[in-house]
């Protein structure tokens, strides 16, 4: 049975969930409960704090986990990331009081707050610079106004609370990050990951995707299959009169208006948008 850890709580802990569901998982409907078997699956979730995902998993006392890249690191845990999930995305960044510091440089010989700290030391070694780390385990925004350190180094989403701190963000990106599934460097894959991975594979591509299908002239099918190639070429089927083609193809959510515009204007017609509930490419 392959043993799973989830984020227990925080920002991982519903979207982890969301898209298990969505691979076709049971999750648990109660966030007491600690441990939830899914035979149908034939897995095992453990549902534990997002920062010890990584230690279970390194240390080869469960298969697989979901947690944030920058804690995969800070961890020093012997895991890796086995696939990237496309949620949960922010930047870890220095930040300080305006106006004081503005490159990498200016952190020599300062005090630094931050929950990460072994992330922080590996970088500030890898770039030659001497700082003191100041671990704290949460709230670091505050660490400056008390003393405590000159600058920090944190998770940035949206900047929100930085700016209400009066602080702001200086210098190069330390990292960006966003949620994984990781497992430990043990050679041998553990049974039922490919199983698991093949699903969120599958859940990434219905969320990104949407089918596009459309009529079209003849003489108006290449240009409009350049449009929309497909993730391994369109499917196109003569229509039951004249010379009028059938085109479907997935394209990009993102990207979904734009196409049907660029489709409108080479000939096109009847464009129609269907989402993707599931997927295996």
């Amino acid at each position: 049975m392959l043993r799973v850890a989830v984020p227990n709580k925080g920002a991982l802990s519903e979207a982890a969930s969301s898209m298990l569901k969505e691979a076709g998982y049971r999750q648990r409907r109660d966030s007491r409960e600690l441990v939830l078997v899914d035979p149908e699956n034939n897995v095992e979730f453990f549902y534990l704090r997002p920062r010890d995902i990584a230690v279970y998993v390194g240390g080869d006392v469960l298969d697989v986990g979901i947690t944030g890249r920058d804690l995969l690191l800070d961890s020093g845990a012997d895991a890796d990331e086995d696939l990237a999930l496309d949620f949960a995305r922010s930047t870890f960044r220095f930040a300080g009081p305006r106006g004081e510091f503005g490159e990498l440089a200016d952190l020599e010989g300062k005090r630094i707050a931050t929950s990460y700290d072994q992330l922080l030391r590996d970088y500030l070694k890898d770039n030659d610079v001497a700082a003191e780390v100041v671990r704290l385990d949460g709230a670091v925004e505050s660490s400056i106004r008390l003393g405590v350190a000159d600058a920090i180094a944190d998770v940035v989403e949206t900047g929100n609370t930085l700016r209400a701190a009066g602080l702001e963000v200086f210098a190069d990106p330390i990292m960006k990050s966003e949620a994984l599934l990781i497992r430990s460097r043990r050679e041998e894959e553990p049974e039922g990951l490919a199983v698991l991975r093949r699903r969120l594979q599958g859940v990434l591509v219905a969320r990104q995707y949407v089918m596009i299908d459309y009529d079209v002239s003849e003489s108006d099918l290449e240009a409009t299959t350049a449009i929309t190639p497909g993730m391994q070429g369109p499917t196109i089927s003569p229509l039951g009169h004249g010379n009028s083609m059938a085109v479907r193809a997935m394209v990009r959510r993102a990207d979904t208006n734009k196409v049907m515009d660029a489709l409108y204007a080479a000939g096109a017609r009847a464009i129609l948008v269907s989402p993707i509930h599931a997927a295996r490419i």
